[in-house]
């Protein structure tokens, strides 16, 4: 007889969980194994709520596995140690991100890029090396093998770093890839959300000229005065289009709804880039010609691999680079999940889970 999430493991976790493609999330009892020599096993304080999230909880993507556990913007301090394990020490802040396991052994994995293994493990709703079902950090408790834990320096802020390890590492490693994280480049960042704002703030770190492109006017205070991009380009104004038509070096691109890629594909100069970061439910059109003429390139990119996301997150401490967020407890997760749809959050909805999870269940 198969056991039931709260008998599979010696470890007792509680969290929210999704039971159906409904996506309403309800608390929630399963288990966490037992803390192997590589194991690093953490109280989860905040955990960030990402788009993927949304998805997944709804089974959009025709993925899901229920019931489902969502977070992979994992924070917390750490509270047992495996005999193996020198990476960190209780008491450390430290957290998981998007991915908790993977082969080890491929092209990919020697060379730093476990999220493109194509045996990568992601942190929920995904089957782990004994067969049982990952949760992510919707909960209380996390463990994870010593190579997928996170460091945080002392005196940075959990609640606002927790996005980093998807939104931040998700503008960060194109960013880099792609050539486009040197002083002088002119970047654009379309969509500014839980992605487009963080990539206005690396983008301007690495010391690259910023425009923020939106269908949405209201977003140029924001952008301009508060974000600090030097400029703003409204995408439905044909004028302001034409006027900046060949002027980008790159454009990260962080929409998940449908939309033209064609204009984006005009305002990049010769040998620009088109990165896409969103993930919408269908296929986009994707035009051949303005890319011949250009010879410009629509590229895409996942997260990154842990040596990376480590990089990144020195990076930000160094420049004081934070997600904006909303925190919020446990039991306004689903009101979170409605108003994330709509897109009314500003940038990022964080789980205060230390504080309000116990008293949820």
């Amino acid at each position: 007889m198969a056991k039931t999430p709260e008998e599979e493991h010696p470890i007792k976790a509680v969290g929210w969980a999704a039971r159906d493609s409904s996506g309403v999330l309800s608390p929630f009892k399963f288990s966490r194994r037992a803390t192997g020599e590589k194991d690093v096993r953490f109280r989860v304080l905040y955990c960030g709520i990402c788009h993927s999230d949304l998805h997944m909880v709804k089974n959009e993507w025709g993925t899901s596995i229920y019931p489902l556990v969502p977070g992979h913007e994992i924070v917390g301090e750490v509270t047992e140690l495996g005999s193996r394990v020198n990476k960190v020490k209780v008491g450390d802040k430290v957290g998981v991100g998007c991915v908790v396991g993977a082969c080890h052994s491929c092209e990919n994995c020697n060379n730093d890029l476990e999220v493109y293994c194509p045996k990568m493990i992601l942190s929920y709703g995904a089957c782990y090396y004994d067969g049982t079902v990952t949760y992510g950090g919707y909960s209380d408790t996390m463990v994870a093998d010593e190579r997928y834990i996170l460091r945080f320096p002392e005196n940075m802020p959990l609640d606002a770093a927790a996005p980093l390890l998807c939104a931040g590492i998700t503008v960060y490693s194109p960013l880099k890839y792609y050539g486009l994280a040197e002083p002088g480049k002119h970047i654009g960042v379309v969509g500014l959300g839980g992605l487009g704002h963080v990539g206005v703030k690396f983008a301007k770190a690495f010391g690259a000229k910023v425009t923020v492109i939106s269908t949405s006017s209201s977003k140029k205070d924001e952008a301009l005065e508060h974000l600090g991009a030097d400029s703003f380009l409204l995408s439905s104004n044909q004028e302001q289009l034409e006027a900046s038509l060949g002027t980008f070096d790159g454009i990260l691109d962080t929409v998940s709804a449908m939309h033209s890629i064609l204009p984006l594909i005009g305002l990049l100069k010769s040998h620009g880039k088109l990165v896409m970061l969103g993930a919408p439910e269908k296929p986009l059109e994707l035009p051949v010609f303005p890319l011949l003429m250009g010879r410009k390139m629509v590229a895409g990119s996942a997260t990154g691999g842990m040596k990376e996301i480590q990089e990144m997150i020195d990076f930000a401490a160094k420049h004081n680079i934070t997600a904006d967020i909303e925190v919020i407890p446990i039991d306004y997760v689903n009101k979170a999940m409605e108003r994330l749809a709509k897109g009314d959050v500003r940038y990022r909805f964080v789980i205060d889970i230390g504080n309000s999870l116990a008293s949820s269940n």
